[in-house]
């Protein structure tokens, strides 16, 4: 995939590198009259910030999670193209070459396998992509619905990730709570569990965890109620619905001509998907790259301000600084050069 338009982490850390030399050689006047002071140049009110070192790395992350992402999804997008392709042949002929669709769903199945290490954790299964945070994985409780939590008596419900050595998180639901104050008093009990919940467009109660940690949670998650929701005693168990994916193409067959277009059907929303998760990656990227500029361009223009200024100051006043700091300036200064600068006006 190219991206080579676009700045990435070698071509800004180059520009960061050549800015720094440029402040380095301006700021030798300040430097030296700092050595004759007998103090060290470091010790200046404000120091030159240079490169890389100061720039956020926040930001380094996420353009390298975007650009990441982008040759995964362009990768993905040529597969479908290429299986498309054979798959509209093979239904126009009612032949093909023997194996061939069959080999194309086999490489993009592989491909969506390696998703989230692809992407480097940006991406996840319904193709929306996140940096810095890491893809989430959205899931529901059976038996765990608003209409549930709405009804009933009061009753405490005491979560367990992990097994039983961890600590509980308790909510307490009781009558007359609104459905955003409910799904409040879940999202603050369970965060420390690295669980997040919302409420879907549907009204449900939604929770998510991030795919690293899913497994864990869909194996260990347990509840224990007093019997009016959830049973009392020992902890129970749930089972977790997760968010069906954008694409399954395990799902995909090519058995005969009537599985042959429901394939290709799922080919095409497929493209339409990543086509979409293209332009929201392409547009991160993009705004996370005008952040690194701006990001960039603000300590050396403040570095250059405090090179002059102190260069101003030293020189307006008479004595050994003023001295040291004009011929220091005028090091290297050859009469061909000033002929040269002014044959340029």
């Amino acid at each position: 995939m190219q991206i080579a338009q676009l700045p990435n982490s070698t071509g800004v850390a180059g520009k960061g590198n050549g800015t720094a030399r440029g402040v380095d050689g301006a700021s030798s006047v300040d430097g030296a009259s700092a050595r004759a002071d007998g103090a060290s140049p470091r010790g200046s009110a404000a120091p030159l910030q240079r490169g890389l070192s100061n720039w956020d790395h926040q930001l380094q992350g996420e353009i390298s999670n975007a650009q990441q992402t982008l040759d995964y999804l362009e990768r993905s997008s040529s597969q479908l193209q290429a299986l498309k392709s054979e798959l509209a042949a093979k239904l126009a002929a009612r032949a093909g070459r023997d194996g061939q669709v069959e080999a194309r769903v086999r490489q993009f199945s592989s491909t969506w396998r390696d998703r989230s290490s692809a992407s480097g954790g940006s991406l996840d299964a319904q193709l929306g992509y996140s940096s810095p945070q890491s893809a989430q994985q959205s899931f529901t409780i059976r038996g765990l619905t608003m209409a549930s939590l709405r009804e009933g008596s009061q009753e405490v419900l005491a979560f367990s990730v992990g097994g039983a050595n961890q600590a509980l998180r308790s909510v307490n639901i009781e009558p007359g709570l609104t459905d955003d104050e409910i799904i409040a008093r879940f999202d603050r009990a369970l965060m420390p569990s690295n669980i997040r919940v919302r409420q879907d467009e549907d009204g449900q109660v939604v929770f998510s965890t991030p795919e690293s940690s899913w497994a864990n949670v869909r194996d260990s998650l347990s509840v224990r109620g007093s019997g009016i929701r959830f049973p009392g005693g020992q902890m129970n168990r749930v089972r977790t619905d997760p968010e069906p994916a954008a694409i399954a193409p395990e799902q995909w067959d090519t058995g005969d001509t009537e599985a042959l277009r429901a394939t290709l059907h799922e080919v095409v929303l497929a493209l339409a998907h990543l086509q979409q998760s293209r332009a929201a990656v392409a547009l991160a990227l993009a705004q996370a790259t005008a952040r690194v500029e701006n990001a960039q361009a603000k300590p050396v223009e403040t570095g250059m301000e405090t090179v002059a200024q102190s260069f101003t100051d030293k020189a307006s006043k008479p004595g050994y600084e003023s001295l040291l700091a004009i011929s220091s300036a005028l090091v290297g200064i050859s009469r061909e050069r000033v002929v040269a600068l002014l044959g340029l006006r």
